[in-house]
C-alpha cells in the first residue's frame, strides 16, 4: 500500500488527508478512472453498515471518476488496527491507515492450503497461515534444502515446498508418519490407506519437492557431520497435545538379547523442554549453512516471560521474536535464529532452565477450574 496518512486516531487520519497536497494524488483522481474504497480491520469485525459509515467519511476526497466495486482502476484502502489479541480488542483502534492499494499479497494461499481439504492431518497440524509465515521467516528460496525434525503430518513441509524448497522431515512417532493414528476429523472413522505426508505434497502438485520423511529420535543424531541445511523450520512438542519423548529407559543396566533385537520396540522416556531446545539449537548450529535460519515455536507462561530466558546458542543470533497468545496464562513465541558462525568444539553454554511447561499448564488449568466452580457455587447462593 502507498501510505498517504496514518494516525493513532480516526480523526487524525482524516485531518492529514484533508491537508494532503493534491498534486501528489491527482494522478489517481481522474474522471476517466473508476475507483472504490475498501475497509479492513485487524482483530475486530465490522458490520456492513459500519463499513459504509467509514466509506462515507471520505466524501471530501476530490475523486472525479465513477465507483466500480469489481475491477476498478484505483483502490483506496482504509485500515483500522486493533492489536493482536482478537479475544479482547480495545474500544478504539491503536493505529489507522489510509492510502492507495498497490497490489494483493498471497493471502489466497491460506485458503488454497486449508486443513479442511487436506488429505492427511493430525491433531497438531499447523495452521496454513502460520506455516506460510514460518516459511517466510526462514527466507526460503527455490532449491533450498529444508528440514523439519518434528515433522508430524508435514504441514510445514507443504509451505516450504510452495516457496521452492526441497523438503524432508523426521519424527519419533512411527504411527503418525505411517498414518496409523486415530483420525483427527470427527466425521472420519478410520484413516484411508493412501494418507501420508507424500500424499499431501502430491495434492498440491509439490511432490517433486518432496525428499522423504524418516522415523528418528531427535535426541539420537544420525546425520553425517558435514550435511548442511538451508533452513530448519519446526514446531517441537510441548507435552500438551503431543508427548515430548525420546528413546530411553529408567531401568538400570537394561539390555536386549540378540534374539529379540529384530522385533524389539524401544521404550521411551520424557524429553524435557530444556534438553529438547538445547539439542535443537545445537543441531541447528552444526547443520545449518552460514546465514541459514532456524524458525521454531517456544511455549511460555506470559507472566514469567523474559527475553533473556529464551534458548540461546553462541553460533545463533535471535533475529525475530513474536508472540501468539493462546489463553489467559500461556502463549508461544515464534523465534527466528540466524547462524552467524560455526560452532566451537568446546562445551557450549549451560542449558537454559526452562520451567516444565506441561506441569505448569495443567496446574494453571486446574486452578482455573476451581475458580469457576467457586464462582458458580457463589452465584447459586
Amino acid at each position: 500500500m502507498e501510505l498517504w496518512s496514518y494516525s493513532e486516531t480516526i480523526a487524525g487520519v482524516h485531518k492529514q488527508m484533508k491537508q494532503y497536497p493534491y498534486e501528489l494524488i491527482a494522478l489517481y483522481m481522474k474522471e476517466n478512472q473508476t475507483f472504490k474504497i475498501e475497509v479492513e480491520t485487524f482483530c475486530r469485525h465490522f458490520t456492513q453498515r459500519e463499513k459504509v459509515e467509514k466509506l462515507e467519511a471520505f466524501s471530501y476526497l476530490p475523486v472525479k471518476g465513477q465507483v466500480k466495486l469489481k475491477g476498478p482502476d484505483v483502490v483506496f484502502q482504509y485500515i483500522e488496527y486493533y492489536g493482536i489479541d482478537p479475544k479482547a480488542p480495545p474500544e478504539n483502534p491503536y493505529m489507522v491507515f489510509f492510502g492507495r492499494w498497490i497490489t494483493n499479497g498471497l493471502r489466497q494461499l491460506i485458503q488454497d492450503l486449508s486443513l479442511k481439504n487436506r488429505k492427511f492431518i493430525g491433531n497438531t497440524s499447523m495452521d496454513p497461515q502460520l506455516s506460510l509465515l514460518m516459511a517466510n521467516q526462514a527466507q526460503i528460496h527455490p532449491g533450498d534444502i529444508i528440514l523439519d525434525p518434528f515433522v508430524g503430518s508435514g504441514s510445514l513441509l507443504v509451505a516450504a515446498a510452495h516457496f521452492g524448497g526441497y523438503v524432508l522431515g523426521t519424527d519419533i512417532d512411527y504411527l503418525m508418519l505411517h498414518a496409523r493414528t486415530r483420525p483427527s476429523r470427527i466425521t472420519q472413522k478410520k484413516r484411508e490407506k493412501d494418507e501420508s505426508v507424500k500424499a499431501n505434497m502430491a495434492q498440491y502438485g509439490l511432490d517433486h519437492k518432496y525428499i522423504d520423511v524418516l522415523v528418528n529420535d531427535f535426541a539420537i543424531q544420525f546425520w553425517k557431520d558435514d550435511i548442511r541445511f538451508d533452513a530448519i523450520i519446526t514446531d517441537p512438542p510441548y507435552g500438551i497435545r503431543e508427548a515430548t519423548e525420546k528413546i530411553g529407559t529408567s531401568k538400570e543396566n537394561c539390555t536386549v538379547s540378540e534374539q529379540h533385537l529384530s522385533t524389539h520396540i524401544p521404550a521411551k522416556i520424557v524429553y524435557g523442554l530444556s534438553s529438547l531446545f538445547y539439542d535443537l539449537l545445537a543441531f541447528s548450529a552444526k547443520h545449518l549453512k552460514l546465514g541459514g535460519r532456524l524458525v521454531c515455536w517456544f511455549p511460555i507462561f506470559r507472566e514469567d516471560y523474559q527475553e533473556d530466558g529464551l534458548p540461546r546458542n553462541p553460533s545463533l543470533q535471535l533475529v525475530a521474536n513474536s508472540e501468539q497468545i493462546l489463553n489467559k496464562h500461556t502463549s508461544r513465541r515464534l523465534l527466528t535464529y540466524k547462524k552467524m558462525s560455526e560452532p566451537i568444539n568446546k562445551v557450549m553454554e549451560e542449558r537454559n532452565h526452562i520451567t516444565d511447561f506441561r506441569t505448569r499448564y495443567y496446574d494453571n488449568r486446574e486452578e482455573t477450574r476451581k475458580e469457576r466452580r467457586m464462582k458458580r457455587a457463589m452465584e447459586r447462593n
